[in-house]
């Protein structure tokens, strides 16, 4: 026997993708993986081989006989432990099991929480509902790394081709500023006022999240600038009430910052915020994600 250890499904994915790609890069993008993380799961898998899967050199990777004989062998792996997943899931769901909610505010909004729950619980009452909260440097609240089935999210999402949603709620945007700022005297302002002001930045693992809420579309090209960034909603009221910048809030967020020495504006010439609930485009047709859409589209509607 050649292969003494065991190798790992998520090795052979990694290999899957490689093959398919014939590109680091891109296959590391793929997996949502780094590229060093990538190389060192193909090493692992090499070395438990014994064997070289790939080629490397300046034209590029290719795969080498015994990848080539490996690529059929794994992808029927692959399939085949993807169908077990699958039948343990039915079973699981069948059961009842849980359904995990991300987020990263608590959609306030009129008592929607509370109204989707007593729809679902009716219609699943075996199913545990868990709520997950994850701060805002994931934007999708969980659905990337699979901690959450669904998740309560800003559009746009980073990879948004992954996900399916239905949107929840379209608000205005606002201004959020210190009291004490000029703007604050005003009835509302024109976004083409603010674009000299220091504005909050989102972390940058959320991409065009953090161009949405900077409105790097309606800037004319010019660079915003980034007075602090932000990861929570505590951050966001500390550094507005310190005056290290102003920031767009959607019309429902406004509660959560207006605690005093905070105030906020309407601001004319920006698109509206979309918020939704999201699950991965894979997940879409298990019954408990599908319920739990329709509750939440019901519930939207009733708010």
């Amino acid at each position: 026997m050649g292969m003494t250890k065991d190798v790992h499904v998520r090795d052979l994915r990694s290999f899957l993708a490689v093959a398919e790609e014939l590109h680091f890069t891109r296959a590391a993008e793929r997996l949502h993986l780094s590229q060093p993380a990538l190389s060192k799961q193909i090493r692992v898998l090499e070395r438990q081989l014994g064997v070289e899967l790939f080629r490397r050199d300046r034209h590029g990777v290719a795969l080498t006989d015994a990848g080539t004989a490996l690529l059929p062998h794994a992808r029927g792996v692959l399939t085949a432990w993807q169908e077990a997943a699958d039948a343990v899931d039915a079973v699981r769901t069948a059961r009842g099991g849980t359904l995990v909610v991300g987020m990263s505010t608590s959609p306030v909004r009129g008592g929607l929480l509370p109204a989707i729950r007593s729809r679902f619980t009716a219609a699943h009452p075996e199913t545990a509902l868990r709520l997950r909260q994850v701060n805002w440097e994931d934007p999708t609240a969980g659905l990337a790394d699979g901690s959450a089935d669904v998740a309560f999210v800003w559009l746009p999402l980073p990879g948004q081709d992954r996900y399916a949603w239905t949107v929840v709620v379209e608000e205005p945007l606002r201004v959020a500023l210190p009291d004490t700022h000029p703007l604050a005297a005003r009835a509302g302002v024109d976004f083409a006022d603010l674009l000299d002001e220091p504005f909050l930045a989102l972390p940058g693992s959320t991409g065009p999240q953090r161009d949405f809420w900077l409105a790097l579309a309606n800037r004319g090209g010019r660079p915003p600038r980034i007075g602090a960034e932000i990861a929570s909603t505590e951050e966001t009221y500390e550094a507005l009430a310190a005056g290290l910048g102003v920031c767009l809030v959607a019309a429902g967020n406004v509660p959560l910052l207006t605690l005093g020495g905070v105030t906020t504006r309407p601001v004319h010439g920006l698109p509206r915020a979309r918020y939704a609930l999201a699950w991965r485009r894979e997940h879409g047709d298990r019954p408990l994600i599908r319920a739990y859409a329709q509750a939440c589209h019901r519930a939207a509607e009733g708010v």
